[in-house]
């Protein structure tokens, strides 16, 4: 069975900046793609930034040059560092890694960006 986790997440002033890491566990054969997607109230839940095993990455439009995402194979962990943040960037982040074939999701971890 497969777990992802994610951390980090928190309550930052327009400006600021977090790091959220996601982490998946278990029996793993093999970790392709992992990405962030985040979900606000009353929206649809969206792509954030993605990456693959050999380090190429994407990025929706709205966070290009202020976040940036990296992972690390040897620990099976993706990180988000995510800075000068707007709050319209205030939602419930989620982590997605394509684990033995299959997608698994994180809970979730809520970012709260005040004006």
């Amino acid at each position: 069975q497969v777990q992802v986790v994610e951390s980090g997440g928190g309550l930052v002033q327009a400006g600021g900046s977090l790091r959220l890491s996601c982490a998946a566990s278990g029996t793993i054969f093999s970790i392709n793609i992992m990405g962030w997607y985040r979900q606000a109230p009353g929206k649809q839940r969206e792509l954030v930034a993605e990456i693959n095993s050999a380090g190429t990455s994407n990025y929706a439009d709205s966070v290009k040059g202020r976040f940036t995402i990296s992972r690390d194979n040897a620990k099976n962990t993706v990180y988000l560092q995510m800075n000068s943040l707007k709050p319209e960037d205030t939602a419930v982040y989620y982590c997605k890694a394509g684990v033995n074939w299959r997608d698994s999701w994180g809970q979730g971890t809520q970012v709260t960006v005040s004006s």
